[in-house]
């Protein structure tokens, strides 16, 4: 269990860095592709960079954390197959990981860096009229969809085939 709690914090860590080295360093508008229209709409694509070698930085970056992203999944299942999990161990593991990630989703990226921070704001200032109001990030419902439906299924089925194995 300890190795979960650990692998759910490494993930969250690694997607805070691919969106900090998306956001801050690459400055790809495709990278917002799941932002609402009326932010994309306004979104200015940038020419320059931050500073010299930013975007570099970033997509190197942006690699670490996704090998970063793979090793949770390697270490998880290469763990799991070890200590010779059931279906319902290896449930427990992707489900326990994937909600630790989006409430740290919710709260940490939507509620506090979107709304209170203003972190994207402050790197595409074009935004922050749209953004203006919001108490809560612009995808609620989606997360939860995501939360309630989409992780436990997903989970459900890396479990199924782990448990084959």
């Amino acid at each position: 269990m300890l190795l979960t709690v650990f692998l759910a914090l490494v993930f969250c860590a690694a997607i805070t860095l691919l969106l900090v080295s998306a956001i801050a360093f690459v400055q790809d508008t495709r990278f917002f592709s799941s932002a609402p229209k009326e932010v994309r709409a306004v979104l200015k694509p940038r020419k320059a960079e931050l500073f010299y070698g930013a975007r570099t930085m970033g997509w190197v970056v942006m690699g670490i954390s996704v090998l970063m992203i793979l090793g949770v999944g390697a270490v998880s299942i290469w763990d799991g197959l070890r200590s010779d999990f059931s279906f319902w161990q290896f449930f427990l593991r992707f489900v326990l990981i994937f909600t630790v990630y989006k409430a740290y989703d919710m709260v940490f990226f939507d509620w506090f860096l979107l709304c209170r921070f203003h972190f994207f704001q402050h790197y595409y200032p074009e935004v922050a009229p749209v953004l203006k109001n919001r108490k809560y990030g612009f995808n609620l419902k989606s997360q939860l969809l995501k939360l309630l439906i989409i992780f436990p299924a997903a989970s459900a089925i890396a479990a199924w085939i782990c448990a084959r194995c």
